[in-house]
């Protein structure tokens, strides 16, 4: 009897551990993904944590039991959504936002005279490039930038700086901060506000390259790309396509007749004018991954 009990227990581990295989074979060869199913956690992903702990802790089917049976344990703490009185003015309304962004997302979408843009940057330190994707938001004649990073000068900056140049140098200025020399900014235009809008992002509008550019030649480069940004305010959003034109839309790329300018060096004339050589588009950005 003690020889068939052990026998069926030592079965039924071996078929677990076959189960566990398969698994990780599905899952190309890992325990498994967390986030497969999104947020919140399914109850099947819980179920698979729980019995990966089982199996890799010294006590883990007893600490499994002991955790999910404690009720003294304390609660997650969740974010509230802000919220904004009628006199809470769009400065104030940014950090709120911020503050959200560092504990869960943000929400901008409801404030039409905030206006956003996608400003990223390309640094480099000990011979790697780094990038590094903020959102840059425009309201009453002000610039200022919502983000998330791991440096605290390297994400939000205040509703106060005058001009597009004066946004720029002061990420330039973190980035000295972190012996990070800054090689590119790339800007796109301006995002729209309607949810259902199908008007494709452009990313990369303008590509700078900073270390080519003298300081004022840079600061005319962003004059020019906030006289384009304002000229889009108004336009009418592009015409829906259709539902199988839809359905096939993959990630964003720069919308058509809207050529990348991209300033990699200034030639100067006899007559003082600047001819803009090297007009051409660079590569693909999806795959930012904040690393500073």
């Amino acid at each position: 009897m003690l020889r068939a009990t052990v026998g069926s227990v030592s079965q039924e581990r071996d078929e677990e551990q076959e189960d566990e295989g398969e698994e990780e074979l599905r899952d190309g060869g890992v325990p498994f993904y967390v986030n497969r199913g999104g947020l919140p956690v399914d109850e099947e992903t819980w179920e698979r944590m729980w019995r990966h702990v089982a199996r890799i802790h010294p006590n883990g089917e007893g600490l499994g039991k002991e955790i999910r049976a404690a009720t003294d344990l304390p609660k997650i703490p969740i974010p509230s959504v802000p919220t904004y009185q009628p006199t809470t003015t769009i400065p104030q309304r940014l950090e709120a936002i911020q503050k959200y962004i560092r504990e869960l997302h943000y929400l901008t979408n409801n404030m039409p005279g905030v206006e956003r843009f996608p400003l990223s940057f390309q640094s480099q330190f000990s011979g790697n490039h780094f990038h590094h994707i903020v959102l840059g938001v425009h309201s009453g004649g002000r610039f200022g930038a919502l983000g998330i990073s791991r440096r605290e000068d390297l994400m939000f900056k205040p509703l106060e700086l005058r001009t597009l140049m004066d946004l720029v140098q002061e990420f330039e200025g973190a980035y000295r901060g972190y012996w990070h020399t800054l090689r590119k900014v790339r800007i796109g235009q301006y995002v729209s506000h309607d949810p259902h809008s199908v008007e494709q992002i452009e990313w990369k509008h303008s590509i700078l390259d900073v270390d080519k550019l003298t300081k004022e030649e840079l600061r005319k480069e962003l004059e020019r790309h906030t006289r384009d940004m304002r000229l889009k305010i108004g336009k009418p959003a592009p015409p829906s396509p259709t539902k199988d034109r839809r359905n096939s839309m993959g990630s964003p790329h720069r919308v058509p007749n809207s050529p990348v300018r991209r300033i990699s060096r200034v030639e100067r004339r006899p007559s003082g004018e600047k001819k803009v050589l090297e007009q051409k588009p660079s590569a693909d950005m999806n795959g930012y991954q904040i690393r500073v």
